[in-house]
């Protein structure tokens, strides 16, 4: 798990513009598994990849991360700070969870 592990967490909205802190690679796969496929595009794949490469050990957490957070940037969804937010723990396949 740690090797899935984020540094710092990256807070997305998500449903109605809740914020969700996703803390691992896992979690982010959540996120880009629920992706509406009309909205997917590159920077879609390229997160995806990344994340997949991490958990097979090809990269580390820290660039699956980045590319994360590019295709949050392009997707409209990165949160303001984590500090300033209220925020829910991590996402699942049904949504967020708490």
């Amino acid at each position: 798990m740690q090797a899935n592990l984020f540094k710092e967490p990256v807070a997305v909205l998500v449903g109605l513009g809740y914020p969700a802190r996703i803390e691992t690679v896992t979690e982010a796969l959540a996120l880009l598994d629920d992706w509406p496929s009309q909205q997917r595009g590159s920077p879609y794949n390229l997160a995806v990849q990344a994340c997949r490469e991490c958990m097979q050990g090809r990269v580390d957490a820290e660039t699956a991360r980045s590319v994360f957070v590019g295709f949050a940037k392009r997707a409209d969804i990165l949160a303001p700070r984590l500090d300033v937010l209220p925020l829910r723990d991590g996402v699942s396949r049904g949504g967020i969870v708490s």
